[in-house]
């Protein structure tokens, strides 16, 4: 059987709640030792994000699950008709930020769509990729034929766990020991990146008779972490050696006194390599493919920070890649950094902004600091 193209035929946003301002975020997330936050200027004027959005209320009740977001999204791909989810035979859903450790997060989004068929569903895990290995295992299996629709989505929920009461205890034992009673920059740094929201794409072996489609030309995948210890992690510490302590591996006292579950991530290894591995990969995988960044006209870099544009730009220039900023997208600054759904938000936002003209070619990067990982992607819109 000779492998099929793949289309994105149809794209979809879920965000919940109505957007917050940056004057806006203590009253969600709350102030850590009754004081406001040092970093977050800093942060905030480097990263560029001017709204965001939360799954939670001021006192931090949540109003959507993560699982709930991914189907909302999902609904929306089909305008919520029955009909149009019993069509789905595959459902792959990539998340970092699951709702719990078992089941996996892509069985609770399909229990949530109670009108589609008993199908396969597969939830690939990680970071900012994890919404990417989505699409790809999605993209596969039309591409083998052995399904001819599919839906990859890729969502997010962290807001719950970077409100303040996350860090009280931890905040009051260094108050004990008359440390400094501040929390480190590598768990504050990201709460004022982060934003919640979930993404979805109807991916089938036939282009949309009526309006424009996105032909998948190639996805591929790279991981570092060979080469570097881990740099963004969650439910675990990092050691003097570079290593991480499991959650599992510290008391029920030290989890919650140590702030253990919260995400953290090293900034100096972050600056370090970030930009270094990833547009290395993607001058070999354009190469490749026989590519020339000269084909491009859409660059949707998915990016924690607007901070990392200039050094962005300036690698692709270094590798002979530069790419006019006037073909650059990003939506980082209205919805703000959604992990693994940040790619889903930027696509959909440009599928349905009236830009897009056929035969034009869109080329997705998607990194991940964990420890490195990056998966990239040609469209052809078509």
């Amino acid at each position: 059987m000779s492998a099929k193209q793949v289309y994105i035929t149809k794209t979809a946003s879920f965000f919940p709640n109505d957007p917050i301002s940056n004057d806006e975020m203590e009253e969600y997330l709350g102030l850590i030792n009754e004081k406001n936050s040092k970093s977050k200027r800093i942060v905030l004027r480097n990263n560029g994000i001017k709204r965001r959005f939360y799954a939670i209320q001021k006192d931090g009740t949540a109003t959507h699950t993560n699982a709930q977001m991914a189907s909302l999204a999902i609904r929306k791909l089909f305008n919520d008709k029955p009909e149009g989810l019993k069509s789905i035979e595959l459902l792959s859903c990539g998340t970092s930020s699951p709702d719990q450790m078992m089941p996996s997060h892509a069985v609770m989004v399909h229990g949530w769509l109670p009108e589609t068929n008993a199908i396969e569903v597969v939830s690939p895990s990680g970071v900012c990729c994890a919404g990417m290995h989505a699409l790809k295992y999605a993209y596969l299996s039309v591409r083998s034929g052995e399904v001819s629709t599919a839906v990859a989505s890729a969502s997010e929920r962290l807001s719950r766990i970077l409100r303040s009461d996350t860090f009280e205890d931890e905040v009051q034992k260094l108050m004990e020991l008359e440390e400094n009673p501040s929390i480190s920059f590598e768990k504050e740094f990201l709460r004022w990146m982060l934003s919640d929201g979930a993404g979805a794409f109807l991916l089938s072996d036939k282009p949309n008779t009526d309006g424009m489609s996105l032909r998948i030309d190639w996805l591929e995948a790279v991981s570092y972490a060979n080469q570097v210890e881990p740099c963004m992690y969650m439910a675990s510490d990092k050691l003097e050696d570079g290593t991480l302590k499991s959650y599992m591996d510290y008391t029920p006292e030290e989890v919650v006194s140590q702030s253990i579950l919260s995400i953290k991530q090293d900034v100096k290894l972050l600056s370090k390599y970030i930009i270094e591995f990833g547009y290395d990969k993607l001058k070999a995988s354009l190469d490749k493919h026989g590519h020339s960044v000269n084909e491009i006209s859409h660059f949707l870099p998915h990016m924690s920070s607007e901070f990392f544009k200039n050094k962005i730009a300036d690698k692709l220039i270094e590798n002979g890649m530069a790419i006019p900023e006037e073909k650059w997208f990003t939506n980082l600054s209205t919805v703000g950094n959604v992990g693994a759904g940040s790619i889903y938000l930027m696509v959909d936002e440009l599928f349905n902004s009236g830009r897009l003209k056929k035969g034009e070619k869109i080329l997705l990067l998607v990194p991940e600091s964990s420890r490195f990982s990056y998966v990239f992607a040609m469209l052809t819109v078509c």
